[in-house]
């Protein structure tokens, strides 16, 4: 069954994400975030779609941008952690 997770961003230029997971396979089937980098979320959705969601957590989870203490990436897998 497909499952969707809505998150607010906190502390990025995004400003929320939803994200669709295949429950049965673990498989991250579909990939929205407002704001942010176009051509960088677009890079992440071509790079997560088809993966294993405990995968992609772990690979984006402690990315930083800047200064700042949190990135679109890690705010996915704290969109992940939701779960």
């Amino acid at each position: 069954m497909i499952k969707t997770i809505n998150y607010n961003c906190v502390g990025t230029c995004s400003r929320s994400i939803e994200l669709k997971y295949d429950d049965e396979t673990n498989k991250i089937v579909d990939f929205t975030i407002v704001g942010g980098c176009n051509g960088n979320l677009k890079g992440i959705k071509a790079l997560i779609i088809n993966r294993d969601i405990n995968e992609v957590h772990d690979l984006l989870k402690g990315i930083t941008c800047g200064i700042r203490p949190t990135s679109c990436p890690d705010q996915i897998a704290k969109a992940i952690e939701t779960i």
